[in-house]
């Protein structure tokens, strides 16, 4: 989660696609104009360990858009995918 955390940060578009899931990864990612990343904070962890298949993180993430402060709150899943943990979606929560 943080690495994916850090690569939206410095927009690596290449690390994101491929720590996405096939099913569901977009053709590329679209980085908001005027996005930047100021924070992530770890609320919530499941499953995800070396015996599981599925795993969730809860996260908030803090940002400023065009100068505005926000923040991001998503529960992301993660499932193994050709032996790598790869993100698969996730819910938004705020």
């Amino acid at each position: 989660m943080r690495s994916r955390y850090a690569a939206f940060a410095v927009e690596d578009e290449a690390y994101l696609l491929r720590t996405w899931h096939p099913t569901t990864r977009p053709a590329r990612v679209d980085f908001e104009r005027g996005m930047r990343w100021t924070g992530l904070e770890i609320e919530d962890v499941s499953g995800g360990s070396p015996f599981h298949t599925t795993g969730t993180v809860t996260f908030r993430a803090a940002y400023t858009h065009r100068g505005q402060p926000g923040e991001l709150r998503e529960q992301s899943r993660f499932t193994r995918h050709e032996g790598a943990w790869v993100y698969l979606d996730a819910v938004v929560t705020s």
